[in-house]
């Protein structure tokens, strides 16, 4: 976990850089389309800043009154970035509404636009290398940071074109309509995040591809003559934990039992990143052992 937090340092330095450059654009042009691609970058640090405390909290190892280490900790960073920019968009709506009634022209374009692009180019290549890196490390924390940048290259691109469009049409309303527009998909991105961290608080079963290898590995045992039985996962964070009861054949020894669910573990934690598993090994000729 320890290597993760520097890639929460990248996040937190681009946001910074960002935020220089989109309020220099939205005060250069007076757009409120770009004020609200600013906006969403003050989201992005506060974000950054989240990501890196929880990923902090997350490393910690597990204690006596935390047996399951602090994993989850990284389930309040999304839900506290839903919170932000469910805020940012209400403040962009706002400003884009008293726009709309009182519209007003744009300056300097052209420059504004560069300033503005380089900004977008910049969260581009940071977003990408923060999924990248959340998805390899399964840590949501750094995929939802990644993926928020993400939404904001593709916000800023629009607000770009429709800024560029004023410029050339002389509309002046399509520039707080884009604004709303862009508040709108913020809105979208925050509750997204806010739902897939609330399903981790209710500890929802690993990810199909997982259980598949799990079953691929429990299928080559099975056809041992060995049973399995009462599987559970749940995931936490970049953790996963699994639960299953092994039934082994009554002329198996203690040793040979306990030798085969070794080598099946090590398997299992082969196959699937960064898993604890906790199996109980049973008589299969005896019927409590199918009993919850």
């Amino acid at each position: 976990m320890n290597h993760l937090i520097k890639y929460t340092y990248l996040s937190i330095f681009a946001a910074l850089i960002t935020i220089f450059l989109k309020l220099i654009a939205y005060f250069i042009t007076n757009s409120v389309g770009l004020l609200s691609d600013a906006v969403e970058s003050l989201v992005n640090f506060a974000s950054a800043l989240i990501a890196f405390f929880a990923l902090k909290i997350a490393q910690k190892p597990a204690d006596k009154n935390h047996p399951y280490g602090h994993s989850k900790a990284e389930y309040f960073s999304s839900i506290a970035e839903g919170i932000f920019i469910f805020f940012a968009s209400l403040t962009i709506i706002f400003s884009a509404f008293n726009r709309l009634f009182d519209p007003k022209p744009l300056e300097k374009i052209p420059l504004g636009l560069l300033v503005s692009t380089i900004a977008a180019v910049i969260n581009f290549f940071v977003g990408q290398t923060l999924i990248k890196v959340g998805k390899k490390n399964q840590s949501i924390t750094l995929e939802a940071d990644g993926q928020h940048l993400m939404t904001d290259v593709w916000t800023s691109a629009g607000v770009i074109f429709s800024v560029f469009l004023v410029d050339k049409t002389k509309i002046l309303i399509l520039d707080p309509l884009v604004a709303i527009f862009v508040a709108l998909n913020i809105l979208l991105t925050g509750t997204s995040l806010i739902r897939r961290s609330l399903s981790g608080f209710m500890d929802e079963v690993i990810d199909k591809k997982d259980l598949e290898k799990i079953e691929g590995i429990f299928e080559k045992y099975e056809k041992k003559g060995l049973v399995f039985h009462e599987i559970k996962s749940r995931k936490s964070g970049q953790k996963k934990f699994l639960s299953f009861h092994a039934l082994f054949p009554n002329d198996f020894t203690i040793k040979k039992s306990h030798d085969l669910i070794y080598k099946i573990e090590k398997e299992i934690k082969k196959a699937v990143f960064n898993i604890q598993i906790e199996s109980h090994l049973e008589p299969k000729d005896d019927k409590k052992s199918f009993e919850s």
